[in-house]
This record gives structure tokens, C-alpha cells and sequence, in this order.
């Protein structure tokens, strides 16, 4: 793995625009026009970001990948890692630290189709089955924790 810093994110306008591009690159296909406009416009929701706790990773001053939380740190609300990083470890890193502030015994998300493999693989179960709300796909999943 390469060298990556992880740190807290305190001005919410900087991730945004990396969330927008990987978003519109891995997630945008799976959905609707509807949906990818929700997407933006909960992003762009200034009350809804206060609600975040963002960290991201950093290679070289670059950031290479954002995991945000709420509700006590104990549901994951955005989680995004740049293409050319992924299967590097730095996803899993970045979910370790979100983990290790977690206020809770369980850590929930609301997965999209591309990712319910690597919260499995992270060890999330599904809660339920795949929901569209305004447009939005998503997998409810949890996981339990020590």
C-alpha cells in the first residue's frame, strides 16, 4: 500500500466535488437521472453536511478517498475512494477509523448496488432488500461491533 494519511475533515466544500466525480464514475451508471440528482443535491445540502463527521485519505497532499458519518458516527453516509486507488487497503482504512469513533455497538449503511460486495467483504450483513427512494437505490446494511 502506498503511503496514506488519513485526517479529519473540517471544511465539508472540499470533499465534495471528489465525492461528486467518483460518485458520477462508479455509482451514476446504477442510477436513474432522478436519483443521480438527488445524490447531488443532498451533497450540496448545507444542513445536511453539518450532520457529518468526514475523514479523508491522502496520498501526496491528494486525497484519494472520503468516509463520512453521522448519527454518533454509527452510520456510514458517504464513502467514496478515487478508481485508481481502490484495492489498496485505503477503503478499509478509512472504515477502521470511522469504526474506532463510533458511538454505538453497530455501524449501519445504506449501501449502493456497487458497493454491497465491499461492505460484505468488510463484514456488513444485509438488513434488507434493495429500496428505491427518490431515485436513490440502496441496500440497508449493518454491522455489529465489539
Amino acid at each position: 500500500m502506498k503511503d496514506i494519511s488519513i485526517k479529519y475533515i473540517d471544511n465539508k466544500d472540499a470533499v465534495l466535488s471528489f465525492v461528486w466525480n467518483v460518485f458520477l464514475e462508479f455509482e451514476a451508471p446504477d442510477y436513474s437521472e432522478k436519483g443521480v440528482k438527488e445524490f447531488h443535491k443532498s451533497i450540496c445540502d448545507e444542513d445536511y453536511l453539518q450532520q457529518l463527521r468526514i475523514y479523508g485519505a491522502f496520498f501526496e497532499d491528494k486525497m484519494v478517498g472520503v468516509i463520512a458519518t453521522r448519527d454518533a458516527n454509527s452510520h456510514i453516509a458517504l464513502f467514496f475512494v478515487d478508481g485508481n486507488y481502490h484495492r489498496q487497503g485505503i477503503g478499509r482504512n478509512l472504515f477502521e477509523v470511522a469504526k474506532s469513533n463510533c458511538n454505538s455497538d453497530k455501524m449501519t449503511v445504506n449501501s449502493s448496488p456497487y458497493a454491497v460486495p465491499i461492505y460484505a467483504k468488510l463484514g456488513f450483513r444485509q438488513t434488507d432488500t434493495e429500496q428505491i427512494v427518490n431515485g436513490i437505490r440502496f441496500t440497508p446494511m449493518e454491522i455489529s461491533l465489539p
